[in-house]
């Protein structure tokens, strides 16, 4: 039993050539190596690394017949309108929220066809999380909180007050809140533009401290954030991987290097971990000196986490959700859904004077994962951008409901929540 264990460790772990050798190995074992081996051909592949395929199915909206490619066994549908909606956040009640573009923070108790309007804000309100007898918005310039009890349908808008001050400013002015399974609060928030020597950390005025992720500390009764991650140019979907309960976060790179470069990153995010950004760049293969910014690197290349996974350049990630063990099915669980928005970059240059059609499609993908670490990217809903380059949808938020089904906003063209579920 112990020599076949270790057989069977040995076949995951070694390359084509290595398990050519092993076979000889184990075949020298007669009709017991003989049935090892079809037990290993035969063997059901690891959870949530099966292959996807796929149904095509129709929708009507607005009259518009409108084509997408989802999982065998779902079905998509919209379920409601919404101005400019962003991020979604469900409270333990089953109730849905959304941050928007457009002011407005969106209730939506189930069955989510019903939106209302919870609270009308300025300074951009995208995103919102919850603590006990308390809603957390995520606004450009702060987080703020006000008293929240399950099922209230409305809040003041003077209700809402400063919980902790955040850089401001245009250029990527979405701020993301979330709160980590260790109950502490976090929020994402990206550089200006491409290449702003703006950094989180030491050195760097208030106003310019941008670019990764900050925890809030709060000890006798004040607010203060403290540096979790650094080095992100936009991360703007963030969530903790179920098995490990280690943070990832999508981030947007930047759009001066052309069509192909570099990669959208699907990073690991650690305390302290820095991610190069103005500075250095993965291509990839490799990481690459950024001479865009003329500044010293806070940090040495060394220092720089490369992402656990990519997306072709000029995707534009948003956000993103893992799975939870028993949602939508079992091939997906702990596997991370991230809604690619579609950016205006165009062929060959990446400039917008191009041809509409050769910009990259909005859609949905999955991070698939194996043993806690990230594998590879598969798409889980396409079909967003017509052969013209037209688009119908632009996925921004995701979040997986108590049901196990996927929920995801729109915030152009058709604006509104969507649902990803599976047919019984």
């Amino acid at each position: 039993m112990a020599t076949r264990s270790y057989l069977l460790t040995r076949a995951i772990e070694m390359n084509h050539e290595h398990l050519q050798l092993l076979v000889t190995r184990v075949m020298s074992y007669g009709k017991c190596g003989l049935l090892f081996l079809l037990c290993l051909v035969l063997a059901p592949a690891h959870a949530g690394t099966e292959a996807l395929a796929y149904d095509e199915q129709t929708l009507i909206l607005d009259g518009e017949r409108r084509t997408v490619h989802v999982p065998k066994g779902y079905q998509l549908e919209l379920l409601s309108l919404l101005d400019a909606p962003r991020m979604l956040t469900f409270a333990a009640n089953g109730d849905l929220f959304a941050g928007s573009q457009s002011g407005k923070v969106y209730r939506l108790p189930p069955p989510y066809t019903k939106p209302e309007v919870l609270v009308q804000l300025d300074d951009y309100p995208h995103s919102v999380a919850f603590r006990q007898n308390e809603i957390l918005i995520a606004r450009t310039n702060g987080l703020y909180r006000a008293p929240y009890r399950p099922g209230q349908g409305k809040i003041a808008a003077d209700a809402v007050v400063l919980l902790a001050a955040l850089p401001g400013g245009g250029g990527h002015n979405s701020r993301t809140v979330g709160v980590g399974p260790d109950g502490r609060v976090y929020v994402s928030l990206g550089i200006q533009r491409d290449c702003s020597d703006q950094y989180l950390g030491e050195g760097y005025p208030f106003d310019e401290q941008r670019g990764g992720v900050l925890v809030l500390r709060e000890s006798g009764g004040k607010a203060s954030w403290e540096l979790f991650a650094s080095g992100l140019r936009n991360p703007v979907g963030f969530d903790w991987q179920p098995q490990t309960g280690v943070l990832y976060a999508s981030n947007n790179g930047p759009d001066h290097l052309g069509f192909d470069q570099p990669p959208e990153y699907f990073s690991r995010i650690i305390a302290g971990s820095f991610h190069g950004m103005p500075w250095f760049q993965f291509d990839g293969k490799q990481l690459q000196r950024d001479d865009c910014v003329s500044s010293a690197p806070p940090r040495p290349i060394a220092d720089v986490t490369i992402p656990a996974a990519t997306f072709p350049a000029r995707n534009a990630p948003l956000g993103m959700a893992f799975v939870p063990k028993g949602a939508m099915d079992a091939s997906l669980e702990f596997n991370a859904v991230v809604a690619l928005h579609g950016s205006w970059g165009t062929q060959p240059s990446g400039g917008f004077m191009g041809s509409a059609a050769t910009r990259r499609p909005p859609k949905l993908v999955v991070v698939r994962f194996q043993d806690g670490q990230a594998i590879r990217v598969d798409d889980l809903v396409t079909g967003f951008q017509l052969p013209d380059g037209k688009r119908w949808a632009r996925p921004a938020g995701v979040a997986i409901g108590p049901d196990g089904a996927l929920y995801f906003t729109s915030d152009s063209d058709t604006n509104g929540l969507f649902r990803l579920k599976r047919m019984r």
